[in-house]
């Protein structure tokens, strides 16, 4: 493990807006106020919130066993039902004929349920389920667009006591193959086709030619959702349609209560290397926290339009689409485009369209979207009426302090708040983040932990550091809604998580970090395994990609290290001007410009060697830039990883051109 350097910045301040604060959800004295119940009693302070915010089938008596540590259970012998908690309390509390989802599809057709209507499918896929003799505790593989039927199919599964593992849909057949065998899946739901961007892409053939590879002998049928009307393979009887299955069934179903510690979903992340690591989070716990950083970080109101862009394939999707803004009874878009789609105009065209309240989206798409606005002035935000807004968010990375600020200016206008929010899939719902009726906010910064969350930051043995030093970033005690286990891997859990190199008792959660001298504010700085060893110097990879985006010519930066004989390790960047990608002589003096300018913000030492330049950079179709693609490349080795989820797989050849 490697720590990283700190390095003092210029930054600027921004306080909540006072009618902000007059009408939030969690005001300084509630802060303070749930910071001192969690350090007086740590249990009795997670009991409370949850007997407070979950409804119960029974309720618990036990709060937190440790005696198996790491491996930490919560309000054990309670139970309750996921899908209960989301719909059934919507239908008593007044809310049934509230819109739930409004979804809006790849062409723009918008089609909206209400909390009943949503109750009434749910309830009858489910029903679908159980007749394909689908019960408590066996696995279901989701394969889904975005949609209102993949959130319906999560629904159905936690409803009937089943664990669901949804798979992004753009990953490949082995790579679902590979997910299918290890969660030893029965049934796996998948559609035609989906739409993205005016083309359809196959789901169902690739569910099929996974399942030929072999090994997926436990799967007994395939539920196809008609998406597109698009010609695919049957195979009877383990084929079938879904709405035939459920037309025929109630539009009732009873829920399985199941213990809080029952596995609601395993969700895969892919590692650099090794198999995948199957994520296993409970139900109750899982669900507590996706209930109250809806409340608290996303301060929702009853009059809300919440968007979270994310895919049902990754963790955001799940906690910030299906579980967290259903269970708290919000209105919600679930979208199944791409942000530049039929042109880069569409996030706030949608935003408009639908008066979105609270908007919640990734870094890389708003960098995206900063060049898209340069080359295309009538797509920026600024032609749009946003005027609905009143809090914006961003998850999946740091997000660099000049993307912040065009984001506040542009698409905030100015006035709502922006909640930088760091978590992680194992970790359920965020960890990090300012709350946004109290926290005054440091751009690139994710400033404090919610209260319950003992974050702080350690050396390699595990020692505290003082504020102002980077480190490794651990969570002390453990909280309801984090990671089980991996599934079917107790020890791989272990040693990812709790490794002996820091006494076996803290998180680890492989991002380095550092704390502000003064306000204790926390940076993430990138991850630990990216950490760059130049001449001895420890350099975070986000503070050098970070610089170069603040250069008035950076639209976007990857970097990435490589094997040096004379400094160990060189460091790489990878960039996307805001002008068209240049050449030759044009791109040589370029590159001198941002080495010097690298020099400069951060120091000497931290000039990229080598800067390659391109039209974009490797993304997943989620908006994610794949660095372990990056890292290959910058090393010169051939690409043998799974480029399947790649956006644009045509930049990779581009990219491999050095200057």
């Amino acid at each position: 493990m490697s720590t990283i350097e700190s390095v003092s910045r210029e930054t600027r301040v921004f306080d909540p807006p006072r009618d902000f604060v007059a009408q939030a959800n969690i005001k300084r004295a509630d802060f303070e106020r749930l910071n001192a119940a969690a350090t007086a009693d740590y249990a009795g302070f997670w009991a409370k919130l949850a007997r407070e915010t979950l409804l119960w089938h029974k309720p618990f008596t036990r709060i937190l066993d440790e005696s198996g540590a790491p491996f930490y259970k919560w309000f054990e012998d309670g139970q309750l039902n996921v899908s209960y908690n989301c719909l059934d309390r919507n239908l008593e509390n007044g809310n049934a004929n509230k819109i739930a989802i409004i979804f809006e599809a790849d062409d723009g057709a918008v089609t909206k349920v209400t909390y009943r209507e949503l109750y009434h499918r749910v309830c009858r896929l489910a029903n679908g389920l159980k007749s394909l003799g689908i019960k408590f505790g066996d696995r279901v593989v989701i394969y889904m667009p975005m949609s209102i039927e993949a959130v319906a199919a999560m629904q159905a599964c936690a409803r009937i006591g089943a664990t669901h593992s949804v798979v992004f849909g753009g990953f490949s057949a082995k790579s679902l193959q590979e997910r299918i065998i290890d969660a030893g899946a029965v049934t796996v739901i998948t559609a035609d086709e989906q739409a993205r961007g005016g083309k359809p892409l196959p789901l169902k053939a690739i569910v099929d030619e996974s399942l030929a590879l072999g090994g997926c002998e436990a799967v007994r049928h395939v539920i196809v959702y008609k998406r597109t009307g698009g010609n695919v393979s049957f195979s009877a009887p383990r084929d079938l349609w879904m709405h035939e299955l459920v037309a025929k069934q109630a539009d009732t179903c009873p829920p399985e209560w199941v213990g809080a510690e029952h596995p609601l979903f395993i969700l895969y992340t892919s590692g650099s290397t090794g198999r995948p690591k199957g994520v296993q989070h409970s139900s109750a716990g899982y669900l507590l926290w996706a209930m109250l950083t809806m409340r608290w970080v996303f301060d929702i109101k009853p009059s809300d339009v919440f968007w979270c862009t994310a895919d049902i394939g990754w963790v955001t999707g799940h906690t910030y689409i299906t579980y967290g803004p259903l269970a708290v009874g919000a209105t919600e878009v679930v979208f199944e485009g791409i942000p530049t789609y039929p042109d880069a105009g569409r996030f706030w065209q949608t935003i408009a369209k639908h008066k979105v309240s609270v908007f919640y989206t990734a870094p890389t798409a708003i960098r995206s979207l900063i060049k898209a606005s340069g080359v295309s002035p009538q797509c920026a935000p600024t032609q749009y009426d946003l005027s609905s807004l009143r809090l914006l968010g961003t998850v999946g990375e740091p997000i660099n302090p000049e993307a912040w600020m065009w984001y506040h200016q542009n698409v905030g206008r100015g006035h709502c708040p922006i909640v930088d929010t760091w978590w992680q899939t194992e970790t359920g719902g965020h960890l990090i983040s300012p709350l946004p009726g109290v926290t005054s906010t440091v751009p690139g910064s994710c400033t404090l932990p919610l209260p319950g969350i003992m974050a702080a930051i350690v050396d390699e043995t595990g020692h505290d550091v003082a504020n102002g030093h980077g480190g490794i970033l651990v969570i002390k005690r453990p909280w309801p809604a984090m990671i089980r286990t991996i599934w079917g891997d107790p020890e791989r859990y272990v040693k990812s998580y709790y490794p002996d190199e820091l006494g076996g008792k803290l998180y680890l959660a492989g991002d380095g970090s550092v704390r502000d001298k003064e306000t204790a504010y926390f940076t993430i700085m990138g991850r630990i395994d990216d950490v760059l060893n130049v001449s001895g110097h420890r350099l975070g990879t986000m503070e050098i990609e970070s610089a170069l985006v603040a250069n008035s010519m950076v639209a976007e930066a990857a970097v990435v290290g490589r094997p040096d004989d004379m400094t160990g390790e060189a460091v790489c960047a990878f960039v996307v001007l805001k002008q068209a990608r240049p050449n030759g002589s044009e791109a040589e003096k370029i590159a001198k410009q941002l080495r010097d300018w690298v020099g400069k913000e951060i120091g000497p030492i931290a000039k990229p060697k080598d800067i390659r330049f391109g039209d974009n950079l490797p993304k997943t179709r989620s908006g994610k830039i794949m660095r372990r693609l990056l890292r290959s490349i910058a090393k010169g080795e051939d690409i043998t990883q799974d480029v399947s989820t790649l956006e644009n797989p045509a930049i990779l050849e581009q990219l491999k051109q050095a200057l």
